[in-house]
């Protein structure tokens, strides 16, 4: 089983496809980016049965907070210059609610170190003529990484693990503001399989659905 200690591993990982892309596109993007991000209820399989339902509060400001960062080409070299690959990384996360604690008997449950989501997407922009606008969409896919959290009569589990495969689908528009730098407003959805290990060598499995709206800025080199 797969344990980091951070996330840094993951924004190196961004960084290395960053510098690589400059190779391959006239056009690159690092772009950062914060937001509101909230997940409803998902139902919680202990060793494969199911316990219970968890509600779920996104609490995005409250440290640490909700974020990410992305690393973006675009294919003008291969004459498609509205397609894009990215790599994006975003530091998502949930805590339990209060009707949660009380019907799982459980007293701590949460990912907020955080439910870390890293994926390989594919971006494809519309431009507008005469105009700093510049709507796109986005498809993609990668892996969770969890920092799991649970406190229950019979043990506590707090670590960073490999909770599976996430996908990704975002809209959302640019604006240039100045030479080189954007502004952008999106909306960005995950859905995240989460398969892990918790106290007493029971596995526990839950499907993440995580809902942002996102602004941030990008610089595009």
């Amino acid at each position: 089983m797969l344990r980091l200690t951070s996330s840094a591993g993951l924004l190196l990982l961004a960084a290395s496809f960053a510098a690589s892309a400059d190779c391959a596109s006239a056009e690159t993007a690092f772009s950062v980016y914060g937001g509101y991000q909230t997940a409803p209820h998902s139902s919680i399989e202990i060793n494969g049965a199911d316990a219970f339902t968890a509600g779920w509060e996104g609490r995005s400001f409250n440290w640490p907070a909700y974020w990410g960062a992305r690393a973006t080409y675009w294919l003008d070299r291969y004459k498609q210059p509205n397609l894009g690959i990215a790599l994006d990384f975003s530091h998502a996360k949930v805590y339990a609610d209060d009707a949660t604690f009380a019907k799982s008997g459980w007293s701590h449950f949460e990912f907020t170190d955080g439910l870390n989501l890293l994926t390989l997407n594919a971006l494809y922009r519309f431009p507008i003529k005469d105009s700093k606008w510049t709507p796109y969409l986005g498809l993609g896919a990668g892996i969770n990484v969890p920092h799991v959290e649970v406190t229950r009569p019979s043990g506590r589990t707090y670590g960073y693990q490999f909770g599976g495969p996430t996908v990704q689908a975002q809209a959302g528009v640019s604006y240039s503001f100045a030479k080189n730098w954007d502004a952008f407003v999106e909306y960005k959805a995950n859905y995240s399989w989460v398969d892990v290990e918790i106290d007493s060598g029971d596995r526990m499995k839950t499907g993440i659905l995580t809902n942002a709206v996102n602004l941030g800025v990008s610089f595009r080199f």
